[in-house]
């Protein structure tokens, strides 16, 4: 009898092993759902409505000229917001429309960072507008002040009927020059796009013309300077002159 109730116990025991397994196999597919569900919810909560990822602060890098606190102020990021939300096309167009700023890189740096990295205009030459001396950058868009001329950059002396393109021109100029030439350059002239004058520092003049091939003109100027001459006209680098009268005599 004994081995008889033994038999038995074992019986039920299988007989509950299998329908707790039945039971399993019909609720593991609701238990993954509700898991799921859950975690999907924590982390849209995480993500989008609490603190825990929301904007604590604005890291700023790559400026010079600029202050970090200047790009943090015209970047107005919402510190605050979920990080996730923060618009950040927006940020970077408030800090492009900084004057010294040439482009800007705006990214998240989870889990409650900004990041905000400038690129600063660089002058390759300065324009008296006004009696106020104006960096001027390759494009030819003024950026900056300065407290008088530097040595190291070329004065744009802009005539009476000159204009933002005649700028850019002069721009171009100067940054197809190599960097041994500008060092010789203390001013250009722009009367319009079509004439634009380097003086050298030792008074010699170079009449350029336009700023259509800038660096072949460029490089045709630091072959001509080697020869004696006090005016210099490459405004057709294949044809190029030299002088010693001044230009228009």
């Amino acid at each position: 009898m004994p081995e008889a109730a033994d038999t038995a116990e074992r019986t039920r025991r299988r007989f509950t092993r299998r329908q707790w397994r039945r039971r399993w196999l019909a609720w593991r597919y609701v238990v993954a759902i509700v898991l799921i569900l859950g975690l999907v919810g924590g982390g849209i909560y995480a993500v989008y409505f609490s603190r825990w990822l929301s904007v604590q602060g604005v890291e700023v890098s790559g400026t010079e000229t600029l202050s970090a606190g200047v790009v943090r102020k015209a970047a107005r990021v919402p510190e605050g917001d979920p990080l996730a939300t923060v618009d950040l096309n927006a940020i970077r167009a408030r800090v492009e429309a900084l004057a010294p700023v040439r482009s800007a890189d705006v990214s998240r740096q989870w889990p409650d960072q900004v990041l905000v990295v400038v690129e600063e205009r660089v002058a390759v030459a300065v324009v008296e507008i006004g009696g106020e001396i104006r960096g001027m950058d390759e494009t030819g868009v003024l950026f900056r002040d300065y407290r008088s001329a530097p040595d190291d950059l070329p004065l744009v002396k802009a005539g009476p009927g000159a204009g933002s393109e005649d700028l850019r021109e002069a721009a171009t100029v100067v940054a197809a020059l190599p960097p041994d030439l500008v060092g010789t350059v203390t001013r250009l002239e722009v009367d319009s796009v079509d004439e634009i004058r380097l003086v050298l520092r030792d008074e010699r003049i170079v009449v350029w013309g336009s700023a259509e091939d800038s660096s072949l003109k460029a490089e045709v100027l630091a072959q001509l300077l080697q020869q004696p001459g006090t005016t210099y006209d490459v405004s057709v680098p294949s044809r190029p002159t030299t002088s010693d009268r001044p230009p228009g005599e």
